[in-house]
């Protein structure tokens, strides 16, 4: 698909402003610096995924909606507390976890390795 933007992408900004805190700006700060460079680094790591994976994930999060019969996870939510999915407790378990699994492959998928250990 093209591309409105020319070249540097968002990813690619977001990469190399992370990577130069990394590189550059923690090595030599003092330890809270370092910490906040740590936090920062962490944070643009979390928006560069998101900017790669977000739009198949919300193709994915919508087909599992549609699949279940709810149009958010508001009302997913609700008619899990109403008992009205409890016929369907295996496809509602796949999705909810689904949906968790997206989650954490953008804001932290190393955790998502010990999860599924």
């Amino acid at each position: 698909m093209a591309m409105p933007h020319d070249s540097p992408s968002a990813v690619e900004l977001v990469e190399a402003v992370r990577e130069w805190l990394q590189r550059d700006v923690m090595p030599g700060s003092r330890s809270v610096s370092k910490f906040h460079g740590r936090v920062a680094a962490n944070v643009l790591a979390i928006v560069e995924r998101e900017i790669e994976q977000g739009p198949a994930q919300a193709v994915r999060h919508r087909q599992r909606l549609d699949q279940l019969g709810v149009s958010s996870d508001h009302e997913l939510a609700a008619a899990i507390r109403a008992g009205d999915l409890d016929e369907r407790l295996d496809e509602v378990r796949s999705a909810v976890w689904d949906s968790v699994r997206d989650k954490l492959l953008v804001a932290n998928p190393g955790y998502l390795d010990r999860v599924e250990e």
